[in-house]
């Protein structure tokens, strides 16, 4: 793929992953729009893609704000002109015990992770579709396979929007628009910092933001790493159940 001058716009993208992928693609000549809640750590990133010799843009927005996210977009087109790739990644992570789950931190998981993901390909979509050609990716999770202890919050919000984007496929790739589900793994972000649980195949971000720039590169549909920890993922997938509770529960990666 040509990145010069190909405009992306990436959630999330103050810290974790949407960081070090949004500097990766600038250093491949993308122009970014960084979209996040904090402005001053979007300004950080974008001084430091500037000092690089890329160009950016700031766009302080809530994903859970669909108008905010659409005047976002606006912004970006404005600056940059039409949007060639959408990169929903801004998410939250949860761990909470079965009795401790309640509707407000649930529906707060699912407002970021889901509706967070649907608006921003709301803002995109329809140029894309007027353009005939596009690409959209979301930053779904290996815990979007089955759940696991702990996360059952979170493994629901990661299944939607992997099914969420299945779908989308289905329908946008008649209309020349490719459509990337991402799944990693473990990675070294503020969402895994200080867990005391043992991380198998713990990725650094950077190594993290250098696979899924490729697999959107390749234009995947899916793309499931560290393939190690994919391939145990899997297994777990065609288990039967009573195998797979009890290995789960044995091996908990939430505390």
């Amino acid at each position: 793929m040509e990145w010069a001058n190909k405009v992306v716009l990436i959630t999330g993208a103050s810290s974790g992953i949407g960081h070090a992928v949004t500097l990766e693609l600038a250093r491949r000549g993308a122009r970014a729009g960084l979209l996040a809640r904090r402005e001053d750590l979007l300004q950080e990133v974008v001084r430091e893609i500037e000092a690089q010799g890329g160009r950016a843009s700031a766009l302080p927005a809530d994903v859970t704000d669909a108008n905010a996210v659409r005047a976002a977009v606006s912004a970006l087109q404005t600056e940059f002109g039409p949007i060639d790739l959408l990169i929903a990644n801004a998410g939250v992570g949860a761990t909470t015990a079965a009795g401790k789950l309640e509707p407000d931190g649930v529906a707060k998981v699912f407002s970021v992770n889901v509706l967070g993901v649907v608006n921003s390909v709301t803002a995109v979509i329809l140029q894309m579709i007027e353009r005939r050609r596009g690409q959209l990716v979301v930053i779904s999770s290996l815990a979007a396979y089955r759940g696991l202890p702990k996360s059952a919050a979170y493994c629901a919000s990661k299944a939607a929007v992997s099914s969420l984007f299945e779908s989308l496929r289905l329908d946008l790739q008649p209309q020349g628009i490719d459509v990337t589900i991402i799944h990693p793994g473990f990675i070294k972000t503020p969402l895994t910092a200080g867990r005391q649980a043992k991380l198998p195949f713990l990725l650094e971000v950077d190594d993290a933001a250098r696979k899924i720039v490729g697999a959107i590169e390749k234009r995947k549909k899916s793309y499931a790493f560290p393939w190690q920890l994919a391939t145990l993922v899997r297994i777990g997938m065609v288990m039967p159940n009573f195998l797979y509770d009890w290995i789960s529960r044995r091996n908990s990666l939430r505390e």
